[in-house]
């Protein structure tokens, strides 16, 4: 079984398993489908399993729980962030946002709902390895809400002065945290020594979407484009221009190359890192010929 197919099955199960049978609420069933697939990348359990395949993966059903919690939070997270009191976006992943397509209760209850999910998927691992389970939902759970999580990093834009760095490394950073570190230690490695290589794969990733929010048109995006200018949020295109954007993603994701830790995969994980460089980076050709570039809002 291929990487993509092994993710998209173990979301599909864990998914599959929150909608239920019998009597249930048929709306919000749906809409948990609707909101986990179709995928989009699936970058963040698509780390977490090629660290927990670096490290030796023993524990494949362990494996396969921590990257469905880590998608199916990540999933909630856009849910929620797409609602009228956030971002009030209209579309994602180039289809109508939950909100829109089911109304805004229920994708509230959507998103609460794929977060308890998430932690229920790893609790019922237990059996199998409960001191890795324990340290899973632990990791998820500070990388999920306060003080460090994606929760914080929400919360941050309410505030009037911004620790920029916190704010990064919050709202963008703690779910690649978690990867590495998830991923980790379902193979049974410590976590400790894989914080530095998701932290940079996450700054990495926010600059880039700092770029293509900057860059590109909804079309292109699948979903809106131009949020950060019309939220005033802080973003890289801003501070350092587009080529400098370009040269600071390429520069974090050197670093994040040379941060990862010995392991029998460790080549492996470097190739992983470099293919998502030229794909977090495809502004790079268009860009270089341009000298002020054009904003689709």
């Amino acid at each position: 079984m291929g990487l993509n197919t092994r993710i998209e099955a173990c979301i599909a199960q864990s998914v599959a398993l929150g909608q239920g049978r019998g009597s249930v609420p048929p709306k919000l069933a749906s809409a948990l489908g609707y909101a986990t697939a179709p995928g989009g990348a699936r970058i963040r359990p698509t780390i977490l399993m090629s660290v927990a395949m670096a490290c030796g993966d023993d524990r494949p059903m362990i494996s396969d729980a921590a990257a469905a919690a880590l998608e199916l939070i990540h999933c909630a997270s856009l849910v929620h962030d797409d609602l009228p009191c956030f971002d009030d976006a209209d579309l994602r992943r180039g289809k109508p946002s939950v909100h829109k397509a089911y109304s805004e209760p229920l994708a509230v209850l959507t998103g609460d709902s794929l977060i308890v999910l998430a932690f229920e998927i790893l609790a019922r691992q237990s059996s199998h390895a409960p001191d890795r389970v324990a340290q899973l939902i632990m990791t998820l759970a500070q990388r999920t809400g306060m003080p460090g999580g994606i929760c914080a990093g929400q919360g941050w834009e309410s505030e009037t002065e911004i620790d920029l760095s916190a704010y990064h490394q919050a709202k963008t950073g703690a779910l690649f945290i978690a990867a590495t570190q998830m991923g980790a230690v379902a193979a049974g490695q410590e976590a400790e020594p894989w914080f530095e290589l998701g932290a940079r794969i996450g700054e990495a990733f926010q600059v880039a979407d700092d770029l293509r929010d900057a860059l590109y048109d909804a079309e292109t995006l699948g979903k809106p484009a131009g949020q950060d200018d019309l939220h005033g949020r802080p973003n890289a295109v801003a501070q350092l221009g587009v080529q400098g954007a370009i040269s600071r993603l390429r520069d974090i994701l050197g670093g994040a190359i040379a941060s990862i830790p010995s392991c029998a995969g460790e080549a492996q994980l470097a190739e992983m890192v470099r293919m998502y460089a030229e794909r977090l980076t495809p502004v790079a050709p268009t860009v270089a010929a341009a000298t002020t570039p054009t904003r689709h809002v």
